[in-house]
């Protein structure tokens, strides 16, 4: 029955997988041509300041709703549409109420952010994020239905929307401009710069919300005030866990422009790690795929017995497959490295530190079952708590010394630190026995391709590469031979049957 689950987990996976690494890889490719358009590091520091924010205040703005939502529509004695509609009217009251505050009080939030110059920048990614809040609601219903290719459609299609509105106003638009200004300039403005990327991103997500709606008719509405304090009990330290969680992960974007003197030495540090972080988000595509699938997963088969199995089997192949594209994308720095511009490239040597962070916060998130299927949420709030305390202190004291690679490091502890505190607690409250051995066989086998692959120099960079090759086909091999044997995989032992 294990074998059952994980092979449904796996298509899911995979379905969640291919939208979100296609789509990622799709928006992945805006960085690039944002680093190559402004190649001041400057202009990028700001954008990825504003959507530091945008971040924060997105989880501010779901208040734990969604895994709140799974927790509650899979419960037998709740009405499923009454969950649904009362999770909607909830959180479209509050986007609403923010727009509105937002707008109304834009003069003192655009002082206190220090973005007085383009105040519009702001209120742009207020209604993204406002939005964007209020459709996690949809989406995590069409999780919920296991419309994994519904959801996959409607994510990629916000990623074409924002490529190509992005393509139409930083490269389009100018080359027109250049030639016949007289057909654009009544709504294209040659100097407004990053205020473009804001506003592509904009009517995107207008485009997005518009293709949901169907997904939020056919039913009668019925807004239930006592379920609706039910669910915000049991999501109310998701809120705290995901507030911290976005400090640990987006402290440069939130703080550097405090922390730093200059404010074009911030923006300028911010730049770089920004760009270069982005590197790390292959990783970050692969948590994210098997997250989609993972938190619904959960919560349905907590009902079966052997529920510990499913979940110990997920771990494992998370972390395999996690070593594999860390292997990956380091074996090919030196390829990855024009990704960013030639004024980035310096900060490329954070990419294994920050690739590792995310892999501890994989495993964090896996581990996390425990403490959401015994309704103990305050502990995962308390663990995030004190991992912010941990990032924000290591940022706030080193940066002004080291600059981003601070930062790098700060995530990698923080990140290390919470997932084993997570580990130990979740062994006392639900015993879950995960495979360590292999595990940690894994992870030490890593460390030696890795040493292998990066400390021996070979100056000719073809050779260099072939040689990284050579080494990940072994271990993928050996990934294969140990705990993916080919006659497991359907069509290969059709074959060997025949």
């Amino acid at each position: 029955m294990a074998e059952g689950k994980m092979k449904s987990l796996a298509k899911d996976t995979a379905i969640y997988g291919l939208s979100s690494i296609v789509g990622r890889f799709l928006n992945w490719c805006l960085t690039p041509l944002h680093v190559y358009i402004f190649t001041n590091p400057i202009e990028y520091g700001k954008v990825s300041y504003i959507y530091g924010f945008t971040a924060l205040f997105m989880v501010l703005l779901t208040y734990g709703m969604e895994t709140g939502f799974f927790r509650f529509m899979n419960k037998e004695d709740e009405n499923s549409t009454t969950v649904y509609s009362t999770s909607l009217i909830s959180l479209g009251t509050s986007s609403l109420l923010f727009i509105l505050s937002c707008f109304i009080f834009i003069g003192p939030i655009s002082s206190w952010m220090d973005y007085t110059d383009h105040p519009e920048h702001i209120l742009m990614m207020v209604i993204v994020v406002a939005l964007d809040a209020f459709m996690t609601i949809p989406y995590a219903y069409l999780r919920y239905k296991k419309r994994p290719i519904r959801f996959a459609t409607v994510r990629l299609a916000f990623i074409f929307f924002n490529i190509l509105f992005n393509v139409f106003f930083l490269v389009i638009c100018p080359s027109i401009y250049t030639s016949y200004p007289s057909l654009i300039d009544w709504f294209y403005v040659l100097d407004y710069g990053i205020g473009y990327i804001f506003l592509a991103n904009m009517i995107s997500t207008v485009i997005i919300l518009i293709m949901l709606v169907p997904n939020m008719m056919g039913f009668k509405y019925n807004f239930d005030k006592q379920l609706l304090g039910r669910i915000l009990k049991y999501s109310y330290p998701l809120l705290i866990l995901g507030v911290a969680g976005v400090i640990n992960q987006a402290v440069a974007q939130l703080t550097y422009p405090y922390i730093f003197d200059d404010k074009d030495e911030a923006f300028s540090q911010l730049g770089i790690y920004s760009a270069c972080l982005k590197i790390t988000l292959v990783i970050a595509m692969f948590t994210q795929a098997f997250r989609y699938a993972y938190e619904p997963f959960i919560f349905a088969q907590n009902k079966d017995k052997d529920n510990t199995r499913s979940y110990a089997q997920a771990m494992k192949y998370f972390i395999i497959f996690a070593l594999l594209v860390f292997l990956g994308v380091t074996f090919y720095m030196d390829i990855l490295k024009y990704f960013v511009g030639e004024r980035y490239r310096a900060g490329v040597d954070i990419v294994p530190i920050a690739m590792m962070g995310e892999i501890f916060f994989g495993i964090y998130f896996n581990l996390s079952v425990w403490y959401k299927l015994t309704d103990k949420t305050h502990f995962g709030a308390s663990f995030s708590i004190f991992g912010c305390i941990i990032t924000v202190l290591i940022n706030i004291i080193f940066v002004p010394i080291y600059g981003y690679v601070a930062s790098a490091w700060a995530t990698f502890f923080c990140n290390l630190i919470i997932m084993s505190i997570s580990y130990y607690f979740g062994q006392k409250y639900y015993p879950i026995k995960y495979n360590v051995k292999v595990i940690g066989f894994y992870t030490i086998l890593t460390l030696v391709f890795y040493l292998a692959g990066t400390q021996l120099y070979i100056e000719n960079e073809i050779l260099r590469l072939l040689y990284r090759t050579v080494l990940l086909i072994i271990f993928t091999v050996i990934i294969i031979k140990r705990d993916l044997p080919l006659s497991q995989i359907p069509i290969i032992n059709k074959y060997f049957r025949k």
